[in-house]
């Protein structure tokens, strides 16, 4: 079962008030299934959905629709329930605010279907049952979605969930309008407004967890490329080091130059702060991490001069004592 269905079946429990109930039924009509004057045909893949619809209409209006279920041979082969209205479709119709007195669809629905915020969100809620998926958030990226054959439909729900500032937007892909939300925290915010609270438990567990390990791969990554960057450095001063003494010997250095090339040598893997650290604690003669790499500059040089002038330096080092 995917996390949307266990959204949806969270959320077909609920027990709202009549002004609520209305506005999610007029939500799931108009944006699932066919209408006309004298019938009003629903569907759904969802068993929990069908039996909410079925008790909605069965309260509002005193009507009992004929539920069927067929397979779904085309696609994925579940079964797909389908609600059938034959009485009151005018009543039911005009006053969910679908139809205006003409027989006419109405591109939204009139104030007092989402008069109140709490009518907003069961209207959003009833949008999400006909339109709405969501990925798991286990899955590679955070994702809710809706998906409408008309713009108006889209347009209106954006401006439903932007009211409770869930940063929601539109595309159009192929020929359909997609209100979609991308964002961790907004799609927590989304689930806690339509009321499927053990979906954002669930939800924000799963979101810590993989922050948690993002985290954890972001330091790793670091301490990585600091760790690559520390072995480069001691290369580079070795190989530095190599140069001089194999062209000119060591001796030639300074003392203090000197110094720093033996340790490098013989502590080839470690930092300039460790480095630093044991020459202090082995010489007795503290010297920091700044000094040492102010030393390895100056053997640098050295070893630069070397490569220009092709080993003629025995003369010129020897201003390089201090």
């Amino acid at each position: 079962m995917s996390f949307a269905t266990d959204v949806k079946n969270e959320i077909s429990d609920l027990r709202l008030s009549k002004t609520e109930n209305i506005a999610e039924l007029s939500a799931f009509i108009r944006n699932n299934g066919h209408f006309s004057n004298d019938e009003i045909m629903l569907y759904t893949e969802n068993m929990m959905i069908a039996k909410r619809v079925y008790a909605l209409v069965k309260n509002l209006y005193d009507v009992h629709s004929l539920m069927t279920t067929r397979q779904n041979v085309a696609f994925n082969k579940n079964n797909v329930y389908y609600i059938e209205i034959k009485d009151k479709v005018d009543l039911i119709l005009h006053d969910l605010s679908v139809m205006d007195e003409d027989g006419k669809m109405l591109d939204s629905p009139k104030e007092y279907i989402v008069a109140e915020e709490e009518e907003m969100k069961a209207y959003i809620r009833g949008t999400f049952l006909a339109k709405g998926s969501i990925n798991d958030p286990k899955t590679s990226q955070y994702h809710l979605e809706f998906l409408f054959d008309k713009k108006y439909e889209s347009v209106f729900l954006q401006r439903l969930l932007n009211h409770f500032n869930l940063n929601s937007k539109i595309i159009l892909r192929d020929t359909k309008y997609m209100v979609y939300i991308k964002e961790a925290e907004k799609i927590a915010d989304f689930l806690k407004l339509i009321k499927a609270f053990r979906s954002v438990l669930y939800y924000e567990d799963v979101r810590v967890l993989r922050e948690q390990k993002n985290i954890t791969n972001r330091l790793n990554n670091c301490e990585q490329a600091n760790t690559e960057k520390i072995i480069n450095t001691c290369n580079s001063q070795l190989k530095d080091i190599e140069k001089i003494e194999k062209n000119i010997g060591l001796d030639i250095l300074d003392d203090k130059l000197k110094l720093v090339a033996e340790y490098r040598q013989k502590y080839p893997e470690s930092s300039l702060l460790e480095l630093s650290e044991i020459i202090s604690l082995e010489t007795d003669t503290p010297i920091t991490k700044s000094g040492l790499n102010h030393r390895f500059r100056k053997i640098k040089e050295i070893a630069d001069r070397l490569d220009k002038n092709k080993g003629s330096m025995s003369s010129s080092v020897g201003g390089t004592k201090n």
